[in-house]
Formats: structure tokens, C-alpha cells, sequence
């Protein structure tokens, strides 16, 4: 194979909210930390013990302000990107790097919380209340519903 891959797939749960930086010409970038855990049980002890790996999360543009809208600290989300390492140095000159993780998909996982889930339930009353005159209509004005 000739051709190389650099992609991350995590499920995980947010450490913080969505941090925003905004530039000159609408760009912007968001960022934040995200943490997956994993479990095993020590054979020694017969403990259970488990490590948490914290992943910093960078998103651009519109998907960042919709990150920003909708995601909380500890909020589960699945993410997908590649891996990008910096490397800078400290007031001292020693090189240090820094590994984050570019966002290019997400999905929310958390289930909507009350406010959000009772403003989720007037929408799709309104819709149905508007359906319910259509099923009395004929199909004509059904399929002048359509999209196409």
C-alpha cells in the first residue's frame, strides 16, 4: 500500500465547555478537552482500575459554533478527525510538544436534557398539528410537500 492514514475515531466525555477563538474574515476555532477512560482488572489484586486519557479537541468554522452551542462539559460525544503533533519551545529553549486531535465529524451522544428535550417537543407538536389538516386534505397537497 502506497498511501498512508491519519484518522482518530474516540468516544468520550467533555472535560470542559467549547472554548471559541474568532478571526479576521468569520473563521473561528474552537477547542476542548475530551476524556475516554479504560477499565481493567488487575490480575494481582483482582482490583478494577481505570485510566483516563485526556485528548485536546479542535474544531473550525461552523462545526466549532455548533459545538459551542450544543455541547457541555461532561457531555458523551463521538469524535473523528486525525492527529496533529506541534512542537514549540519553552522560555527555557526545551523542545516540547503538544498532540491534539482535528475534528472533521461529530455526533452528539448525551441525551437532551429537560429544557431542551420540552423546547424539542413543541417543535414536533407544530408539525404534527399541521399534518394532521393535510391527512384530511387530499394527496395533492401531499405531494406538493415533497422537496423535489
Amino acid at each position: 500500500m502506497n498511501g498512508t492514514l491519519n484518522k482518530v475515531m474516540l468516544i468520550g466525555h467533555t472535560g470542559d465547555d467549547v472554548k471559541m477563538h474568532f478571526f479576521e474574515g468569520g473563521n473561528s476555532i474552537g477547542r476542548f478537552p475530551l476524556a475516554t477512560n479504560e477499565s481493567y482488572t488487575n490480575k494481582t489484586t483482582n482490583e478494577r482500575v481505570t485510566t483516563t486519557e485526556w485528548h485536546n479537541i479542535i474544531v473550525r468554522n461552523k462545526a466549532a459554533e455548533i459545538c459551542e452551542k450544543y455541547l457541555k462539559k461532561g457531555d458523551k460525544v463521538y469524535i473523528e478527525g486525525r492527529i496533529k503533533t506541534n512542537k514549540w519551545q519553552d522560555d527555557k529553549g526545551i523542545d516540547r510538544y503538544s498532540t491534539e486531535i482535528h475534528c472533521t465529524d461529530f455526533n452528539f451522544l448525551s441525551p437532551k436534557d429537560e429544557n431542551n428535550s420540552a423546547s424539542n417537543s413543541n417543535t414536533t407538536q407544530k408539525p404534527q398539528s399541521k399534518a394532521e389538516p393535510q391527512n384530511n386534505n387530499s394527496t395533492s397537497e401531499e405531494e406538493d410537500d415533497l422537496p423535489f
